[in-house]
């Protein structure tokens, strides 16, 4: 991008903000498609290898694609039945829950009262559970429209990995008078996958094993917890807190406060034993981020493209930053980000 001469470097800073929030309000307005495009890209980047591991064993490219497609697909549809399954569960003992719900402000308006603390303003009647059905009736009515974007996403991703050989050779061919801006690609698509794959076998593992505490304590919908653990924990330090929420609520109701603690111990030690030495040992060696960049990207992708910006916002903000790092102008961004480290092997290449 060039700038007349005549401008002063704060209008040119000007400029290039004015530009940014245009772009940004743009990709707001249009952020469906946005979405359904940029996660259909990750999921091809961690695809892409699968696929190349079957063409390696003899299977044509085009029926590889298709296999890896077709798993994945049978894989999102049980998930998603599962946890349809599970929802449905808390939807069938909602008047168990309500009783609970009464028993348990009962005993808090009683412990209250032990100390002459009137509780009557706050319990003057038991908060209706079933009110909320009607919320989430409209939230699996909005259920067609994610699976249509799931089937947008699945269709787009099969595309991209149909065209993603010619579209690595184009672009060998494009930057070929360029072997950094080459070599940050690479980088970048390595980055994409490994943080991936890492984090998808820690919200695994985290999710089984948060799930199946649940389970042996006897907390309802167990396995609805597990879930939302594997699939919340996509999003950095947030995720894991929010899966927490709804399994101490049920545990608090079905058990007590004694029954919360237990919850809040069990997160916390599954963070210690799963979360904080195996992702951060095996992330730790791959991607330095900093945790303030990290913050920002999971508020900025929320509030751009929603739950998906979310969940995917840290591949995002690699994307970005490698474009970002083509630009000899903007590699300062990088810089002041502390982001360089990502960039630095550059000897190590060959190796």
């Amino acid at each position: 991008m060039s700038f007349p001469s005549s401008l002063s470097v704060t209008e040119r800073v000007l400029l290039c903000l004015g530009l940014l929030v245009i772009i940004v309000l743009g990709i707001k307005m249009t952020g469906s498609v946005v979405t359904i495009l940029l996660v259909a890209l990750v999921l091809a980047l961690l695809l892409y290898p699968a696929t190349r591991w079957l063409q390696q064993r003899g299977l044509p490219y085009p029926a590889a694609v298709g296999m890896v497609t077709l798993i994945a697909v049978i894989c999102v549809v049980l998930f998603v039945e599962l946890t349809v399954m599970s929802f449905n569960v808390i939807i069938t003992d909602l008047p168990l829950y309500q009783q609970e719900l009464a028993l348990r402000l009962g005993d808090i308006s009683t412990f209250l009262g032990s100390y002459g603390i009137s509780t009557g303003f706050l319990f003057s009647s038991v908060p209706n559970l079933a009110a909320i059905i009607p919320a989430l009736v409209s939230s699996l009515a909005n259920l067609s429209a994610d699976m249509m974007d799931l089937f947008f996403i699945a269709v787009t991703t099969f595309f991209i990995l149909l065209e993603a050989p010619p579209m690595i050779s184009r672009t060998e061919e494009m930057l070929k008078e360029s072997p950094e801006k080459l070599w940050h690609l690479a980088k970048m698509s390595g980055f994409v996958v490994d943080f991936m794959v890492v984090r998808t076998e820690t919200n695994f593992v985290h999710g089984i094993l948060f799930g199946g505490s649940l389970a042996l304590m006897g907390v309802h919908a167990a396995v609805l917890w597990g879930i939302l653990t594997f699939v919340l924990g996509y999003i950095p330090y947030f995720g894991l807190i929010l899966a927490a929420i709804p399994a101490i609520f049920f545990a608090w109701l079905q058990f007590g406060i004694w029954g919360a603690v237990a919850v809040v111990a069990i997160v916390c030690v599954l963070n210690l034993i799963v979360e904080n030495p195996v992702f951060s040992y095996l992330a730790s060696r791959k991607f330095e981020i900093p945790a303030l960049v990290v913050i920002f990207s999971v508020i900025f992708w929320g509030w751009l493209l929603g739950l998906a910006g979310m969940l995917f916002s840290v591949p995002f903000t690699l994307m970005v930053v490698t474009l970002v790092s083509f630009s000899d102008e903007l590699s300062w961004v990088n810089t002041l980000l502390g982001l360089d480290p990502l960039f630095v092997e550059k000897e190590g290449r060959g190796t």
